[in-house]
């Protein structure tokens, strides 16, 4: 297999179809593991990788770090070989001014992600998420300091609702700052509220789109059973992570979507996995969804639905299944 290459919004960038995402490596998926999860998408054609300064997923002060450090060394020898995709904002340090998007902590946290990833420069450099705290002035004014500087090439955002994004892009063509490119939002079919305001938006400003949780969390994998307690080792029990993937996707209504889902994914012919992560790449504001994995065989499913092509007719179904997570839109 090798995964096509798209156009990463109205840059001249091409990336690999599906990115892998890294945020369980460190914690969830040892080093070793973690190398072979890389080997085995890099065999498959996947050139973009992305992290942050934060990771591991539900990670401590004490390892927070660990995850660039592992992709860092991994990188080592191919660093030319890939998109790198990192993210800052979240809590680094116990002081004050080591987290948000203020200059201070924005310039501190790209050099540390640096050294961290052993590289001299970043592809992609993004918000974690919106701190409203900190001037969008002053935090426009600080990327554009790192892409001039010549330590990131783009930068994105993750976890920004529309109207905000919408401001930023705004502020930066005014104060003729280096503009966003990329968003990355949570986004499945037990998550579409997205598709309202956001990705029409995105559409309009040429930005590229790469969802995070294209699996919810692993309940789209099927391997989760309602009525049953989270799997020890999941992201629904995994350190500070485990209260927010709880109350985002276990409860009965998603597990009864599912069951439902899990059927037509039997009568179509695939996986439950292939078949979500097919329907997330058949809209066509998306660029490249995360792969995320603790075992490289679970690769497997999600490589697949880079050539399971959803019908019109099933895409309907999927759609017409799962309205209700768009949530404010009245049923069609």
């Amino acid at each position: 297999m090798s995964i096509p290459k798209i156009q990463f919004g109205r840059t001249g960038l091409k990336v690999s179809r599906l990115a892998l995402g890294t945020m369980t490596f460190g914690l969830q998926t040892d080093e070793a593991l973690a190398g072979r999860i890389l080997d085995k998408a890099a065999d498959a054609g996947i050139n973009f990788l992305d992290t942050a300064d934060v990771y591991p997923l539900g990670g401590t002060p004490d390892t927070v770090g660990r995850t660039e450090e592992i992709v860092g060394r991994w990188l080592t020898g191919k660093r030319s070989r890939f998109i790198l995709a990192t993210k800052a904002v979240g809590e680094m340090g116990p002081e004050a001014w080591q987290r948000g998007a203020s200059r201070k902590h924005l310039l501190d946290a790209i050099d540390a992600s640096l050294k961290r990833l052993q590289t001299d420069y970043v592809d992609l450099y993004q918000l974690h998420s919106d701190d409203e705290s900190t001037p969008l002035d002053e935090t426009l004014e600080a990327l554009d300091v790192i892409v001039k500087s010549g330590r990131a090439r783009y930068i994105g955002v993750s976890n920004f609702l529309a109207w905000r994004l919408a401001t930023a892009l705004g502020r930066a063509d005014v104060r003729h700052l280096t503009r966003f490119t990329s968003v990355q939002p949570r986004y499945s079919l037990l998550f579409r509220e997205i598709e309202r305001e956001l990705l029409p938006l995105c559409e309009a400003e040429g930005l590229a789109v790469i969802p995070y949780n294209p699996l919810a969390g692993g309940l789209l994998t099927g391997k989760h059973r309602g009525g049953d307690k989270p799997a020890e080792g999941t992201r629904f029990t995994l350190g500070t992570a485990a209260g927010r993937y709880q109350d985002r996707y276990w409860n009965d209504r998603s597990f009864e979507t599912v069951e439902t889902l899990r059927g037509i994914a039997q009568e179509a012919g695939v996986s439950l996995t292939t078949l979500a992560m097919a329907w997330v790449l058949a809209n066509p504001a998306i660029t490249a969804p995360l792969l995320g994995a603790s075992k490289p065989e679970q690769l497997d499913d999600t490589l697949a639905a880079v050539e399971f092509k959803l019908s019109a007719e099933l895409k309907t179904r999927l759609d017409t299944l799962t309205h209700e997570y768009r949530f404010g839109d009245s049923v069609r």
